[in-house]
């Protein structure tokens, strides 16, 4: 590993208006190897993002390439330094083909056109120092969400990047596509590539990363070797404080029956799933990407029609597909995708909060604006929300606190029945600590919460039962000492549980 950084950072700093975004920040990206950068919400990891790959220009500091000053006047400098960014989302071209998409804009050209067989050995030798096997040929239309990450960091390699940025590209994932990304992250450091990593999720930090660099408030923190840590360390530097504990699960007696659901089917997505979840406990729904948890939501809440079966709340059966029946019945569903299916992000705040309570907050035939803001008010300290004004729009908060805003429009409506898919994705430790309470709170006033989550560690240190779904069946029950790791993995992958 050579002495120098290949990309240097040096007390660089950044400021929006008023809003000091990054402060007098270092960090050292070294050949071979996986750093880290860890941080809450709002701490700053963005913005430094954007200034290594050349989208903001910093007010102050220096950025040095192999130990020699640079600077990037926009992307294209950065991407011809050797700079590639990989998002969560990739953004390829749909209708094009794997090849395309790597090669767009400098595609090989023969002498009557584009030179497709030298661009299809190129893509299949660059998918061979990836160790991965994807058809050039094949249109980016319909790939997985992983398959398109492979083609962008093969993008990527294909513009001789020497630095690659990951930021947070585990998020959509399942486990075997987490394991096979973190094998080709090897391979790229075999081959010298320095990476920067950022994910919300602990564990991989440890398992991918030799160093860490965290930052709270915009300011650097430390850089520490990642084996001198504990996860306990790090999310003591990432929230400034000793956090009490990521899953405060409050002991609870279960009551009576809330939500029952009986054998529910619905032909060539789930089959046959039964279950019941009581007030005063949460239930998590748990198994593997495509087991048909989400489905099965969707199904109760009246969003997607069964073809058999029945949902019962409070004893009261719903009709299927008809979410106004299941709302007034006291159901509330907390999507997974909260940009797309929790919220309106161009509306304001306050105006999301009211969306599932719209007729609480008429005033004859109008809406009454005082009422909204008053109800947003409430539910904002309740929730510990973090914002300017109620009535910016949405999408300028943080992911926790747009989380927070769905919460909080379903809680208004004070449901007896609280669905949750995927509760914390994508957010912060110390907004998952909070949500986690939240959660335990509302499970003990009398909330019967069904919890979706594909994090084995919140399905564990929340749920008083674990329900496990394996291929569109429900295959095992499990009260929370029979409930580990090896048992719930067990039956998500078809096997009976030890």
């Amino acid at each position: 590993m050579e002495d120098t950084p290949v990309l240097s950072l040096l007390q660089v700093s950044k400021a929006f208006g008023a809003v000091r975004a990054v402060r007098e920040v270092s960090l050292e990206l070294r050949a071979g190897e996986a750093h880290a950068l860890a941080g809450e919400n709002g701490a700053g990891k963005s913005t430094l993002v954007k200034i290594l790959s050349g989208v903001h220009r910093p007010d102050s500091g220096r950025i040095l390439l192999d130990g020699e000053p640079v600077e990037f006047a926009g992307p294209a400098d950065a991407q011809r330094a050797g700079v590639a960014v990989i998002y969560q989302e990739p953004t390829l071209f749909p209708d094009l083909s794997v090849m395309e998409n790597i090669f767009m804009g400098r595609q090989p050209r023969a002498r009557l056109g584009l030179d497709r067989r030298a661009m299809r050995a190129a893509t299949a030798e660059l998918f061979g120092r990836l160790g991965v096997h994807l058809d050039p040929d094949r249109p980016a239309r319909g790939l997985s969400i992983a398959d398109q990450q492979l083609v962008e960091i093969a993008k990527a390699l294909s513009r001789q990047a020497r630095v690659l940025v990951m930021d947070e590209p585990t998020a959509a994932l399942s486990g075997q596509e987490v394991a096979r990304l973190f094998g080709v992250a090897g391979t790229l450091r075999e081959q010298g590539v320095a990476l920067l990593f950022i994910s919300h999720r602990l564990e991989e930090i440890f398992e991918l990363c030799q160093r860490v660099t965290t930052l709270r408030d915009g300011a650097l923190v430390a850089t520490d070797p990642i084996g001198d840590l504990t996860p306990d360390d790090l999310v003591r530097r990432m929230v400034g404080r000793e956090l009490e504990s990521l899953f405060p699960k409050q002991d609870t007696t279960p009551g009576e029956v809330a939500l029952s659901v009986r054998r529910l089917t619905r032909e060539g997505v789930f089959t046959d799933v039964s279950f019941e979840v009581r007030r005063g406990e949460i239930v998590a729904l748990a198994g593997l990407v495509g087991a048909g948890r989400s489905e099965v939501a969707r199904a109760v809440f009246g969003i997607d029609r069964w073809d058999a079966g029945s949902v019962e709340v409070d004893g009261r059966r719903l009709r299927p597909a008809r979410p106004t029946a299941a709302m007034a019945a006291g159901l509330a569903l907390v999507p997974e995708d909260r940009r797309q299916q929790g919220l309106v992000m161009d509306l304001s705040i306050e105006r999301n909060i009211g969306l599932a309570g719209l007729a609480a907050l008429r005033r004859g035939p109008l809406i009454s604006r005082l009422a909204e803001r008053e109800r947003a008010r409430d539910w904002a300290v309740r929730l510990r929300l973090k914002f300017a004004r109620l009535g910016d729009p949405v999408n300028v908060l943080s992911g926790g606190n747009q989380q927070k805003v769905v919460l909080a429009k379903w809680l208004a409506r004070r449901p007896s029945v609280l669905i949750v898919d995927e509760p914390t994705r994508g957010i912060d430790v110390g907004t998952k600590a909070e949500v986690h309470r939240l959660l335990s709170e509302l499970a003990a006033s009398g909330v019967a919460v069904l919890m979706i989550s594909s994090e084995l560690p919140e399905v564990l240190g929340m749920a008083d039962r674990v329900l496990v779904m394996h291929e569109g069946r429900l295959v095992a029950e499990l009260d929370r000492a029979e409930a580990s790791e090896e048992s719930v993995m067990a039956a998500a992958t078809g096997r009976s549980p030890a």
